[in-house]
């Protein structure tokens, strides 16, 4: 691990909100990432219900189109890794929200909540003001990328809303 995962983690694994600022490259979003696929894939293997755990917000729906795409080299590295070992596992469904995102898609999580949500600052808004929003309450983490991009803007306000009202929907209270 690079130094800014190995400082993330010690914070991450105390359950304490965490900011991990760190130069681009250095794996800030992984960190994040790698813990919560940990939970997700052996936490209980055997538990096949889905529901939202983690939601992952990106000021950008590129990068959150990059994320989705890059989440899967982990999960099947971690998921090789497991059956070498004889460890059972399960493999995390993966939704993306964004303004694009089809109607058939928004859906579908309705009905069926993906394990891990990525979305977008407004896209996580109307998310909270639909039907869609009873998919969220078992969120337990919460990561917010690129967060100096939204922090002193009108978005970050909104997104700041957003977190709150996400916080009093959920049982737990999601570590961002």
């Amino acid at each position: 691990p690079t130094e800014a995962q190995h400082n993330g983690w010690r914070s991450i694994t105390t359950n304490n909100s965490t900011l991990i600022q760190a130069p681009t490259g250095s794996g800030k979003t992984l960190a994040a990432f790698l813990w919560c696929l940990d939970r997700l894939m052996f936490k209980d293997p055997g538990d096949r219900s889905r529901s939202c755990k983690v939601v992952y917000v990106s000021p950008l729906k590129a990068l959150a189109s990059d994320i989705e795409r890059n989440l899967k080299v982990p999960i099947e590295g971690i998921a090789r890794a497991a059956e070498r070992l004889g460890v059972p596992y399960r493999i995390p469904s993966i939704a993306m929200r964004t303004g694009d995102t089809p109607q058939k898609e928004r859906a579908r999580f309705t009905k069926s909540p993906s394990d891990l949500l990525i979305t977008t600052p407004e896209s996580l808004y109307l998310l909270l003001t639909s039907a869609a929003r009873a998919g969220l309450t078992a969120v337990e983490t919460l990561i917010v990328d690129e967060i100096h991009a939204l922090v002193a803007t009108k978005r970050g306000s909104h997104l700041a809303l957003s977190i709150e009202r996400l916080e009093e929907l959920a049982a737990r209270h999601p570590r961002p």
